[in-house]
């Protein structure tokens, strides 16, 4: 158990930051797969707001120092390309 006042805040505190964290990464990643589940199932019709929901999270939680604004890039460019792929014809 902590002994002075400080330590005892500072537990407190980073408590509530790893769970405020950790509950937004959890978002994060539903987000993410709900696109991916959205482009195996092939629904092309409501794809674009899926996708432009999970970049809006995935911005939000690199903003807020949840993630490293190079992973979110990357998240978002791994996003962007599947779904190009997707779309895109063929040949």
């Amino acid at each position: 158990m902590k002994k002075n006042k400080s330590a005892i805040k500072r537990a407190r505190q980073s408590e509530e930051k790893r769970l405020r964290n950790s509950h937004v990464k959890s978002t994060m990643k539903t987000h993410i797969k709900k696109v991916v589940v959205a482009m195996e199932n092939k629904v092309v019709e409501n794809l674009d707001n899926i996708f432009k929901s999970a970049v809006s999270y995935i911005n939000k939680a690199s903003s807020k120092g949840v993630i490293h604004k190079n992973n979110a890039s990357r998240k978002v460019s791994r996003l962007t390309k599947k779904i190009n792929s997707l779309t895109q014809p063929k040949g």
